[in-house]
């Protein structure tokens, strides 16, 4: 049985479990609840904390979970990154009071700097050549310097409204873009594979959806240039042999050019449907 670590709560949380029920598993009911084991599909969910996921899946105790990249990272476990799942995204960046003494990352030398990531943030700096005094706080890490307790933050950040609010400027590289991703240990559970493949087809189904329309038989090929599929469109015969029906695949964000450009080529009927499983 292929055993699973979910995160039990933060950000990543609903999301995860989420597109693990579009990918066709049982999830638990209740929150409270630690362990679900799903045996129509062969799988047991163990929900954990997301900072303690790598640690548990790098050790062996758990075969794959999904997690940050940023706390794979931080936690300096063997677990490795098989894909990424397209959410969860975030950037970390450092800051310290605007018009103050620190403005680029050679000046964090002998510095404390405020952090939820220290392993991550020692990593980036000891690349650069730069010592710092890094301060371990678990969340708002923001107020760490008007509190004294630090010189500069390296935290998540968005908008930077937070950071701004807090008398904080950004400066410096980015330290990290992170998203959600899918990790494993270094003896890879065959039936990792399946997940995989289920996982994806819930970002294909996220990402596509089907168009049909009936179109003039001399303008398929055009209508091809518009609108060509993964491989090609499916093209079929109508009773009036001037027209065929046509149905392709294309990206959802793009879903109401295509009709536009569809419509003045001539076709007519144009139906876009959601797609809810996939597999390429």
């Amino acid at each position: 049985m292929l055993r699973i670590a979910v995160p039990n709560k933060g950000s990543l949380s609903e999301v995860a479990s989420q597109m693990l029920a579009e990918a066709g598993y049982s999830g638990r009911r209740d929150s409270r609840q630690l362990v679900h084991t799903d045996a129509r599909n062969g799988v047991e969910f163990f929900y954990l904390r997301p900072r303690d996921i790598a640690t548990y899946v790098g050790s062996g105790a758990l075969d794959v979970g999904i997690t940050g990249r940023d706390l794979l990272l931080d936690s300096g476990s063997s677990a490795q990154e098989i894909d990424h799942l397209d959410f969860g995204d975030s950037t970390f960046r450092f800051a310290a009071p605007a018009g103050g003494e620190i403005s680029e990352i050679a000046q964090l030398a002998g510095r404390r700097v405020a952090t939820s990531y220290p392993r991550l943030v020692d990593d980036f700096l000891q690349t650069r050549g730069v010592t710092a005094e890094l301060v371990k706080l678990d969340g708002a890490v923001e107020s760490s310097v008007r509190l004294g307790v630090a010189d500069a933050v390296a935290d998540v950040v968005s908008t930077g409204a937070t950071l701004r609010a807090a008398g904080l400027e950004i400066f410096g590289p980015v330290i990290l873009e992170s998203t959600a991703v899918l990790i494993s240990g270094e003896q890879r559970h065959p039936g990792i594979d399946r997940l995989l493949r289920r996982l994806r087809g819930v970002l294909v189904a996220r990402k596509f959806v089907m168009v049909e329309y009936d179109l003039p038989a001399d303008q398929l090929e055009a209508a091809a240039e518009v609108a060509g599929g993964v491989e090609s469109p499916t093209v079929s015969p109508l009773k009036d042999e001037s027209w065929v029906a046509v149905r392709v695949m294309i990206p959802a964000d793009a879903a109401n050019d295509v009709m536009d450009r569809l419509y003045e080529l001539g076709a007519r009927a144009i139906l876009v449907t959601a797609i809810h499983a996939a597999r390429l």
